[in-house]
């Protein structure tokens, strides 16, 4: 029996039912969704030899490398709220995998930043596409008309879950005392 039980939480809704069949398969889909999407993002990490906190310094790093941002020690322990003591672990055993390297900051000879390397980015982006490609493939299969409608929906979805969430200042940018900073770029 408890075996049961978890096998089938991800489709256990918080809230009220639905007031009609229609909106309850649709609840139902989403529920769905969102436990495949984790199934298959652990399924990678896991394939990857990554742990949870070394698979997000890695996802991290890569968003950062391709926006053009530098990203040290002090910026992932805010981003995963951990100590430094921990990020240093983290950084070490991610370096010694061949995941990240150590360079100059480029502006500040006392910093140092943190790098994916190809390897990295090759594990990030294979555990991504097999979850990217499937929905990008039915979406592609529907109508003009049904892609708008579930555009809309999710979007207010997703306004929804936002109303009331706090709004960063900046998200990338990490002064050395832990305090957020505006980033004017």
């Amino acid at each position: 029996m408890p075996l049961t039980v978890v096998r089938r939480e991800h489709v256990h809704l918080y809230a009220r039912e639905p007031r009609s069949r229609a909106a309850k398969l649709a609840v139902d889909a989403l529920l769905r969704l969102q436990h495949a999407e984790e199934q298959q993002l652990e399924q990678a990490r896991g394939e990857s030899g990554l742990t949870k906190n070394e698979f997000l310094t890695v996802r991290y790093m890569l968003q950062a490398h391709r926006d053009g941002r530098p990203m040290g020690p002090k910026d992932l322990a805010v981003m995963l709220n951990v100590s430094n003591a921990s990020v240093t672990k983290i950084v070490d055993g991610l370096v010694a995998k061949g995941d990240i390297v150590r360079v100059p900051h480029p502006t500040d000879r006392r910093a140092q930043v943190l790098e994916p390397t190809v390897q990295a980015a090759e594990k990030i982006d294979s555990s991504y596409a097999r979850f990217h490609e499937a929905v990008v493939g039915v979406m592609d299969h529907l109508s003009s008309e049904e892609n708008e409608v579930l555009a809309r929906c999710l979007s207010q979805i997703t306004d929804a879950l936002a109303d009331g969430a706090p709004t960063p200042v900046d998200e990338y940018t990490v002064d050395p005392d832990g305090a957020e900073e505006p980033n004017d770029s």
